[in-house]
């Protein structure tokens, strides 16, 4: 596990991608609190696990073979006609992700 301690703008950072508001008095706080629980979550990291022979099975897919069931283009023009707002045979959204 690294040692790198989380800083203040770390957890300001994570606050804006988490859309949340932290007050900047609790900033430093929560850096403490991220780095112990990284550091508790580290100890797995120490863990020695047995070895063991059990067999894991293949994974596969259980629902459909994967091909193509109708021709591309088939329901656009049902679907499209469903959406509130469009931009030709695309749906036009709001943002809601943003970097700031």
């Amino acid at each position: 596990m690294s040692n790198t301690k989380a800083t203040p703008e770390d957890v300001k950072r994570l606050g804006t991608l988490a859309r949340l508001d932290v007050a900047e008095g609790d900033l430093a706080r929560f850096a403490a609190e991220f780095d112990s629980i990284l550091a508790y979550v580290g100890k797995l990291d120490e863990l020695t696990l047995p070895k063991s022979d059990r067999n894991l099975s293949v994974v596969r897919n259980v629902l459909r073979a994967d091909e193509t069931p109708y021709e591309s283009g088939t329901w656009t023009e049902r679907i499209v006609e469903q959406f509130p707002v469009k931009e030709g045979n695309s749906l036009s959204v709001k943002k809601i992700i943003s970097h700031d």
